[in-house]
């Protein structure tokens, strides 16, 4: 049951982002946003995401995971209901930022309390929980210009996404456990920050991560300015997060089997390289198979860089704060991804341009992946408990 609850609390967290993009032509219509003012419904909740998960480690010591994940939960409901409602642009990016905040306690939290209650099974657990993440992008994005067309409203549309959020807030009340571990040990974030393997894996993650929020918010619009309608362009996204779901469920499974997580890393890394230059250069050749590529190169990326900060560090507190960090910093780069891509469209009049960009930050990851060699784990963390083999801490 704790595993179920865990797994539908993850498919909260991606709807009320895949849900923006097929009803970007609606919104910005309704609205007045343009592409930079639309960039910021997904960039600030990935923003909050960031800032928020720096803080994982203190505010879970202080308050409990419990409470933090039922607090979150009440905040993602709580904002995607008020988008029935919003006036204009502004009240819909405040909702936007209501439902990063929540997303961003839950993020910073989750690695610890998989580590704390699945310990001989972070990989696989970690690939259940990454999977049910996408899956819920994947829903967010196919069933909201449904509703949109049914409801005949994109606000009402938006606003349904509190059902799943008040469920998973009754579910999460009765199945998470009330009494949690005490720590063995803490490693401060202060010292996590000196370590150069922090800042290593937040690059990794961030740059990666970029090109999953560029293509959670552009590829509708990016497909809309090809002639595709609105339903059919949200379906890219839902194919590309059911292809996330399949390759974060999948991967970490099979990546258990080994020590070294990164010849898997450069799978998933090759699949968004291949995506991003098919998006650039042969947009038209077949865009289904560009979205399916990258989505279960980011998701498979996504999951496997949690497993690999786990790796890391033995003690579950400590595990937890490294992964909470990773995400921190790397959400806050990710951030850029969309304002950037709107930044490169309005001076280049093209979408592929920044589809380019992207591919030329998957190539530096591809790069510096190199370095995630699990025999340095040791020495990488420098005097904490590092963890002396992966997936079985």
């Amino acid at each position: 049951m704790l595993l179920l609850t865990l797994a539908f609390i993850g498919l909260n967290l991606r709807p009320f982002l895949t849900g923006i993009g097929p009803l970007v032509a609606s919104i910005a219509a309704d609205t007045g946003l343009g592409y930079r003012g639309l960039a910021w419904l997904t960039m600030l909740p990935t923003l909050l995401m960031g800032a928020g998960a720096f803080l994982g480690p203190w505010i879970q010591r202080e308050l409990g995971g419990r409470r933090i994940v039922l607090g979150a939960l009440t905040m993602l409901g709580l904002g995607s209901a008020l988008r029935v409602a919003v006036p204009g642009g502004g009240a819909l990016i405040g909702t936007a930022a209501l439902c990063g905040m929540g997303v961003a306690a839950i993020q910073a939290v989750m690695p610890g309390l998989i580590k704390e209650n699945f310990p001989r099974g972070v990989a696989p657990i970690t690939g259940v929980y990454s999977a049910a993440l996408m899956a819920g992008g994947a829903a967010g994005a196919q069933l909201t210009p449904v509703l949109a067309d049914i409801v005949g409203s994109w606000r009402g549309a938006l606003a349904w996404l509190a059902a799943p959020a008040g469920a998973a807030l009754v579910l999460g009340w009765w199945v998470l456990p009330r009494a949690e571990r005490a720590s063995t040990g803490h490693t401060a974030v202060a010292v996590l920050l000196r370590r150069p393997r922090t800042w290593l894996l937040m690059s990794c993650f961030g740059l990666v991560n970029a090109g999953y929020s560029s293509m959670v918010a552009w590829l509708p619009a990016y497909y809309l300015t090809r002639g595709w309608s609105k339903a059919h362009s949200g379906g890219l996204v839902a194919l590309m997060a059911v292809a996330q779901a399949a390759a974060a469920l999948s991967l970490p499974a099979l990546a258990a089997r080994s020590h070294d997580r990164r010849p898997w890393l450069w799978l998933t890394l090759f699949a968004q390289a291949t995506s991003f230059a098919g998006l650039a250069f042969w947009p038209d050749a077949s865009p289904r198979l560009w979205a399916a590529l990258g989505g279960a190169g980011l998701g498979g990326c996504f999951a496997l860089s949690l497993v690999v900060a786990l790796d890391h560090l033995h003690e579950p507190a400590q595990a937890g704060a490294l992964g909470a960090l990773m995400q921190g910093g790397g959400f806050l780069i990710a951030a850029n991804g969309p304002w950037l891509m709107a930044v490169l469209q309005e001076r280049s009049g093209s979408f592929a341009t920044g589809w380019l960009a992207h591919l030329a930050c998957v190539l530096l990851v591809i790069y510096l992946v190199t370095r995630l060699a699990p025999d340095g784990y040791g020495a990488a963390m420098n005097g904490t408990q590092a963890s002396s083999r992966p997936g079985t801490a």
